[in-house]
């Protein structure tokens, strides 16, 4: 007779604390089968990289452990889930299996759907739980703040103190971090990953470094200490939006912050950014194709006639000639991390002065940013690109974004070695400098450090006028109502009706940083 087993399909949710899924299979009665599956296929994918790779590498090991001292170790398989599945139907009698609902890429969202459907054909109930926050299966936005804040200020779902073992399992090696299936190899570091280091950077900044959130949130080189560096662990669930909610809450309720200056405004603030990761999360969760399609049909595929390809190559290795964009874009591709606003700034770039499609530069980034969401990137590829068309329209000036952000410099001469010498007075606009200041400062334009690839102002231009000159399309408005019921964010003293005609450009917030 076959052993009766529940598994356990850890995916997102790399943690025993606060997992639903794991505590009502602890309950079961029978022995629990903790699966992790590398799948081989995923990683080939274009958005994929070695840097996700080594950030999750860290967080299954400590996971194992964790699942060990409560009676079984994470089992790892590798292969196509769907494969793993039907062998482990063939060798146990699996009486349920419990899963986070996922809202990731259109890869995982048909492999779970064909998981779904192979159980159900089984006979096997397949178990699963929201996660932080995400509603599936929404009718509309009106409701959704209500539902999502009902969830994530609730208590934590208990840690189970034991599960029973699965014995005679072999429970496989974690695949090593420098992987052959891994498609995109990264040249840079990733950070470091696991529950005890994420629990220290959430300790360290509700704790301290939080009392320079706002004042240097959108600061290159400062927000690397003051921002709460949470979104890798978050995104790969190794620390839940309710547990973050939770020790925000407990300090404020100790009154930890009533002697400290800012506490409580910068911790509200980053509060508020909580919420509105998950806000962008539920616009994949409610469209899925938004990975691959522009909210609104009218932009798909205006940029397109204008790609040049010297034009991408230059933006991707930081080697345009605006400084601050070549910092940013290089200390990305050495660390994968940058703050929101340079984000936004290097999207803004890309899809306004050198007309490249959105998706085209989202996969691009997607591989170099360790906390790479779903959900996040896509819609705010979308915002920053001016294809929503509920937003309003955003182009970043990288020169007057170097003198407000950076205005001494160092970022770019830490990141761009060429500029090193160059004078405050020129370090955001080196180009002025003529040829006896730049021997000085041992920068000659277009020998050490490229001029500007284009002008600015001009490409500005001629980017909103495609974009406004979009809009005067037919039933462009009647498109953009139907796009803003389903995915715009909502006030709540605000609720659209479907035949509503008049738009609301939303002043959203940006992602958690």
């Amino acid at each position: 007779m076959k052993k009766k087993i529940a598994i356990v399909w850890f995916k997102k949710d790399l943690r025993i604390s606060d997992n639903f899924p794991l505590f009502e299979a602890s309950k079961e009665n029978i022995p629990v089968f903790p699966l992790y599956v590398f799948e081989e296929n995923y990683w080939s994918q274009d958005f994929t990289s070695e840097r996700h790779w080594g950030f999750i590498h860290d967080c299954l090991k400590e996971l194992r452990k964790d699942l060990k001292n409560i009676g079984q170790p994470l089992i790892i398989r590798s292969g196509d889930a769907i494969d793993i599945f039907k062998d482990l139907e063939n060798k146990y009698e699996i009486k349920k299996v419990f899963s986070h609902q996922e809202t990731g890429v259109n890869w995982t969202y048909q492999r779970d759907k064909n998981i779904r459907e192979f159980l159900k054909n089984k006979n096997i109930i397949f178990k699963e739980f929201p996660y932080n926050g995400i509603v599936r299966g929404l009718k509309n936005r009106n409701d959704w703040s209500k539902i999502r804040n009902s969830r994530v200020y609730s208590e934590k779902i208990l840690t189970p103190k034991k599960i029973l073992p699965i014995v005679g399992e072999k429970i496989g090696e974690i695949p090593r971090k420098n992987n052959e299936s891994i498609l995109n190899k990264s040249i840079g570091k990733s950070q470091r990953g696991g529950r005890t280091e994420g629990l220290k950077i959430l300790y360290t900044f509700l704790d301290d470094r939080c009392k320079d959130y706002i004042k240097n949130l959108s600061k290159p080189e400062h927000s690397i200490q003051s921002s709460s560096r949470l979104s890798p662990f978050l995104t790969n669930g190794v620390i839940s939006v309710k547990e973050i909610i939770y020790e925000y809450k407990k300090r404020l309720k100790s009154g930890f912050g009533a002697n400290r200056s800012g506490w409580k405004r910068n911790l509200s603030t980053f509060n508020s950014r909580i919420s509105w990761r998950c806000h962008f999360i539920q616009k994949l969760e409610d469209q899925p194709e938004i990975e691959f399609k522009s909210m609104h049909p009218s932009y798909e595929g205006i940029r397109d006639k204008y790609y040049n390809d010297e034009f991408f190559n230059l933006w991707k290795t930081g080697k345009t000639g605006f400084p601050l964009i070549d910092a940013c874009m290089r200390h990305l591709i050495t660390t994968g991390w940058l703050p929101f606003r340079m984000r936004a700034m290097l999207v803004s770039f890309a899809s306004y002065n050198l007309l490249i499609d959105w998706k085209k530069s989202g996969n691009y980034l997607a591989k170099l940013f360790t906390d790479f969401e779903p959900g996040i990137h896509y819609s705010q590829m979308q915002m920053q690109s001016g294809v929503t068309g509920i937003n309003a329209i955003r182009i970043y000036n990288p020169v007057k974004q170097s003198y407000d952000q950076d205005p001494d410099g160092e970022f770019i001469r830490q990141w761009v070695d060429e500029l090193k010498d160059v004078h405050n007075a020129y370090i955001h606009e080196p180009w002025n400098m003529n040829l006896e200041l730049q021997k000085k400062y041992n920068c000659i334009m277009d020998v050490d450090y490229p001029r500007p690839m284009v002008d600015h102002n001009e490409t500005s231009k001629f980017a909103k006028n495609l974009i406004y000159s979009t809009r005067k399309s037919k039933d462009f408005k009647e498109l953009s109502a139907k796009v803003f019921n389903k995915l715009g964010s909502r006030k709540r003293s605000f609720r659209p009706r479907m035949n509503q005609k008049k738009i609301h450009p939303s002043n959203q917030l940006t992602l958690i940083d």
